[in-house]
């Protein structure tokens, strides 16, 4: 008993303390406004005003503020669907700065900029994957296979030649030329970078693509990229006449170019066989290491900006090349936000590394545990009998169902969360359906920890708290200020002409207007045709009928103008100079039915005035409803706190 009464004591010292940190500055309607609230959107409010509100004049504004959400909440917005999913979206994009591990993000961008600063010169021997998992496993074996043959001393030329099914290099004995960092795959370019010179791979590199077996090449500091044009005259699939007459032309147009460097992309544009860089002049995309052919990659990189290569032979033909500009590789800040949207990406292997580092961190801060036992009896259940519709059936029913699998500050997550993460993916027993059902477990753990973490920012960050506030009370203001004012106002059409008709005098004009159909219209013709067809026809079916019968041909706008707000009604009504029709494809303008008006004839000639004003009325009927509904309780005693810090 005593030990029951000691922790209520130090429970309700806790408290205590941490009102007098943050105590209530008002109550409405029952709730609890916490000071830091107040000040937080108080400060924020100041700031954005150039006459920044009295203390006492913003107090009576944040009051209907907090009336006006009360409402909201009253009408049931706030556990609607779509409020309910987009608040949790806000609230998932708003915590995940505080959730990043910064350090270790930082880790992975200065491995990839590291890398970034060299070329490496890779080899392999790659097998194809297919969309068949039990194929994949017998070109697996293979892969191994030939990687045993090459820990024996196979000569790994040889056995590229005779195995690579990667047709670009199998040729070239494996040798795929320089690459730069982040053309290929994660697992690809850390075992190509960390191969030494003639060193065979330890083990079969697996990537989305393939498997492959690489041996470490030369490297040499990156080179950045390269922005060149060229001319090309092609001597592949031809004989050796078509050749011998491919060298005549391009030694010609080498002469020429020579002679009128400043000529190149005309020259290019009228001469080069490569079509889709002719109509630019020759000009190609940006590339950098290896992604152009030998010795193309290389004449291109030996050259400085405006200088023009000499005739280069390549498997495709005969090329002149211009280095137009070289673009250094970025710098670390630049390939930072390049680097993390690769690394977030669920396809990329360092989301993995990422949420694992995660479940370490929160689970040391937040009580949790993964449940062994049932974990255990699903895996044997799927080495058994693979994950098929029987497996769904049965865990995602009673008993099993509800057997939990982690458990994250008290809260489970059971089987049936887990398997029916699955979806509607089947796979029969085998090691891709173990490694299948292990990332499932992380990735469920991951979310727990991290709804666990989020929970916890509203009361350890008070940034985040407020922000979520703001955004939540926000987005109620607006809706239930839509239901209450604004699309109430707008729908009542009947209202809103009543409105106008009983307060005309406040919607008078200085000038003149004129009313009535502006048309524009292709020629003469078209436009006499439209006249006759608008002989008493009544104004409301003009502008569709005009659309309907002449398409194209004509444009029919209904306009309200005063003198000087459109040049074509200037020079139609009032004398104003000549203009032409705002379409190039129309000769003819005129107007139907016009006529000058001295005053508003109707509410929608002022729509939006009168609409802006019956809103008015709605709002401040709404806000002394608000008034008399829910009372507010100010806490003078903190309110003074604050006075005193002005």
């Amino acid at each position: 008993m005593k030990k029951i009464v000691v922790a209520g004591l130090g429970a309700c010292a806790f408290a205590l303390a941490f009102a007098a940190k943050d105590p209530v500055i008002m109550k409405v309607n029952g709730v609890d406004v916490p000071k830091s609230e107040f000040e937080y959107l108080y400060n924020k409010n100041s700031q954005q005003q150039i006459n920044p509100q009295s203390l006492d004049e913003y107090v009576e504004m944040f009051k209907l503020y907090k009336m006006k959400v009360a409402d909201a909440r009253a009408e049931g917005i706030d556990t609607t669907a779509a409020f309910l999913k987009e608040t949790e979206q806000y609230r998932h994009d708003l915590a995940a700065p505080y959730l990043a591990d910064s350090v270790f993000l930082n880790n992975l961008v200065q491995e990839a900029y590291d890398r970034s600063k060299e070329e490496v010169e890779a080899y392999h021997i790659m097998l194809f994957k297919t969309r068949n998992l039990e194929q994949n496993r017998g070109l697996r074996q293979r892969a191994d296979s030939i990687l045993q043959a090459l820990n024996k001393g196979g000569d790994f030329t040889d056995l590229a030649t005779r195995f690579s099914q990667d047709r670009s290099s199998s040729n070239k004995g494996g040798r795929m030329g320089w690459i730069t960092a982040g053309s290929y795959p994660l697992a690809f370019e850390l075992e190509a970078w960390a191969l030494p010179e003639g060193e065979i791979s330890a083990k079969v590199v697996e990537s989305p693509v393939g498997y492959h077996i690489l041996k470490g090449g030369k490297h040499r500091p990156a080179r950045g990229k390269a922005s060149a044009s060229h001319i090309l005259r092609l001597t592949q699939g031809k004989d050796d006449a078509g050749k011998l007459e491919a060298r005549r032309v391009i030694d010609s147009l080498y002469n020429e170019v020579t002679k009128n460097p400043e000529l190149f992309a005309r020259i290019a544009a009228q001469n080069s066989e490569d079509r889709n860089s002719a109509r630019q002049g020759g000009a190609l995309p940006l590339f950098g290491a290896g992604e152009m052919v030998e010795p193309f990659d290389s004449a291109t990189f030996a050259l400085e900006p405006g200088q023009i290569s000499g005739v280069v032979e390549t498997s495709y033909g005969y090329h002149i090349i211009k280095l137009n500009d070289k673009k250094p590789i970025p710098s670390k800040n630049e390939i930072k936000p390049i680097v993390l949207q690769r690394v977030t990406s669920p396809q990329d292997p360092r989301y993995r590394q990422i949420r694992d580092n995660q479940i370490s961190r929160l689970s040391k801060k937040h009580k949790s545990s993964l449940n062994k036992k049932t974990i255990d009896e699903l895996r044997a259940a799927i080495q058994k009998n693979g994950i098929d519709s029987a497996l769904f059936a049965d865990w995602t029913t009673m008993p099993k169902a509800s057997l939990p699998v982690l458990t994250v500050d008290g809260k489970s997550k059971t089987a049936a969360d887990l398997v029916n993460s699955f979806g509607s993916l089947q796979l029969p027993a085998s090691d891709d359906a173990n490694e299948f059902v292990d990332n499932k477990i992380n990735s469920l753990y991951a979310g727990a920890l991290t709804e666990a973490e989020e929970n916890d920012l509203e009361n350890t960050q008070p940034d985040y708290r407020n922000l979520l506030k703001e955004y939540v009370d926000g987005s109620l203001l607006y809706e239930v200020s839509v239901m209450k004012v604004w699309d109430k106002a707008a729908k009542d059409t009947e209202g809103l002409e009543k409105y106008f008709e009983a307060n005309r005098d406040n919607y008078k004009w200085t000038d003149p207007h004129v009313k009535g159909f502006l048309i524009q219209a292709a020629n003469d013709s078209v436009a006499d045709k439209i006249r006759a067809l608008v002989v008493d026809m009544p104004e409301n079916e003009i502008v569709n009928a005009i659309r309907k019968e002449f398409k194209n041909d004509a444009s029919v706008d209904r306009v309200l103008a005063s003198k000087g707000t459109n040049q074509i009604i200037d020079y139609l009504i009032f004398g104003g100079p000549k203009v032409n029709p705002s379409n190039n494809k129309y000769t003819s303008m005129f107007m139907i039915n016009p006529r000058v008006i001295l005053e508003p004839e109707e509410v929608n000639d002022v729509k939006g005035l009168v609409t802006s004003d019956y809103q008015n009325e709605f709002q401040q009927a709404w806000e002394n409803e608000l008034r008399a509904k829910y009372p507010v309780e100010v806490n003078e005693k903190v309110l003074n706190q604050i006075r005193k810090q002005k």
